[in-house]
């Protein structure tokens, strides 16, 4: 089998990934991107994203690709709610189109950065095995289909459980003592109209100190909820998600004490109970210098989803990325030198605003201190 082989090779197409391509092709430098779905439309995206001034909408600039951006935003998208176990709202903002995180749908996002893109940049059903140095800097990078191409820029944007971080660093994720159970609610207004008017147009939040509801409406109407548990990483796998009434049960027997319009949420999901685990690499997470490779996104600094930071980072780091490839022209270590010395510091700050926000939220007395914070907030 012959080895391709690619100047600049990213592994993965997330947001972060396509970001990258997409601000390289602004730039007039072709890279390759290799991802394990079978195509772009293999599964849905899923989620709403807060998309901030200093780090996605910057990178969407960066990407020549801010004013399409402003078409798909979710109107009603920035208002919030949060509420105590028994029901009572504790704080409620209306989204006046004035807030800098307007909301938009994570797959319609990913859609926009990877339309402008040639349509071989990406190559589906391409999963990456593992990776290994050459010389001169250059990888090659081994997939399960048996293929193998080498490269002179190895990029590692394939998330969590990355496949190129092993190249830099021994870290791997750890549990954080959070686990999720994903809820969707569909055709809210006319299915479920309790819940969509609990939820209202934004983000919701219901929290104890040991227990969350979070949730959203999004786009298409529907409500994606997540239930969030302070509990061991052992919990989830004491439930039969293969049998969704006894999952939802599992659920809702967490959920005693709270008030009936919460349990309606769980009770009244459509479709199959989603578990998942909350893991997070160390605040702080670098490496020394390796010619020839570097990291973005989750693969780079994965963190808790409390601070709302992960997408937008990622975002950033591709778009960073691909402005110190094309001011560093022919030089690949400098490029990524100038890169991540810029990305350490903002990645371990976010880390940190991250791992503050899930001991806040999964601590005591949450509601009145998120309210607290949100009020300092405003008043700054």
């Amino acid at each position: 089998m012959t080895t391709a082989h690619h100047s600049i090779a990213i592994i993965g197409a997330g947001l972060g990934g396509l970001t990258l391509a997409r601000v390289l092709q602004v730039h007039g430098i072709e890279a390759a991107v290799f991802d394990l779905e079978a195509g772009r439309d293999a599964r849905t995206q899923g989620g709403m994203l807060d998309i901030h001034e200093d780090s996605g909408q910057a990178a969407l600039r960066a990407a020549d690709l801010y004013e399409p951006f402003r078409a798909i935003i979710h109107p009603g998208g920035q208002a919030m709610r949060i509420a105590n176990r028994d029901g009572t709202v504790a704080m409620q903002e209306e989204d006046d189109e004035t807030g800098g995180r307007p909301e938009v749908d994570r797959g319609q996002l990913r859609d926009l950065l990877l339309d402008p893109l040639p349509e071989d940049t990406v190559r589906w059903g391409a999963k990456a095995t593992g990776a290994r140095p050459l010389d001169d800097g250059r990888h090659e990078v081994t997939f399960a289909d048996g293929a193998t191409i080498t490269t002179d820029l190895l990029v590692g944007a394939d998330g969590a459980w990355s496949r190129i971080r092993p190249l830099l660093s021994p870290e791997r994720p750890a549990y954080t003592g959070i686990s999720f159970v994903e809820l969707d609610l569909l055709d809210a207004d006319a299915r479920h109209p309790g819940g969509a008017d609990l939820i209202g147009r934004g983000f919701f939040m219901a929290l104890d100190g040991q227990r969350g509801i979070l949730a959203h409406r999004e786009t298409d109407g529907s409500l994606h909820v997540y239930t969030a548990f302070r509990t061991g990483e052992d919990w989830l796998d004491g439930i039969d998600f293969t049998d969704t009434a006894a999952a939802k049960a599992a659920v809702l027997a967490r959920f005693t004490g709270w008030d009936d319009a919460f349990r309606s949420l769980i009770g009244e999901a459509d479709g199959a109970p989603v578990p998942r685990r909350v893991h997070a690499l160390p605040v702080g997470h670098g490496w020394d210098r390796v010619p020839g490779v570097t990291l973005l996104g989750d693969a780079a600094h994965l963190m808790s989803p409390f601070a709302g930071e992960g997408a937008n980072l990622a975002m950033l780091d591709g778009a960073e990325l691909g402005e110190a490839i094309a001011a560093h022209p022919g030089d690949i270590e400098a490029a990524l030198a100038a890169y991540e010395k810029a990305l350490f510091p903002r990645s371990e700050a976010s880390a940190t605003e991250s791992a503050a926000s899930l001991d806040l939220m999964f601590g005591p007395d949450p509601v009145a201190r998120l309210v607290d914070r949100f009020t300092a907030h405003q008043r700054n």
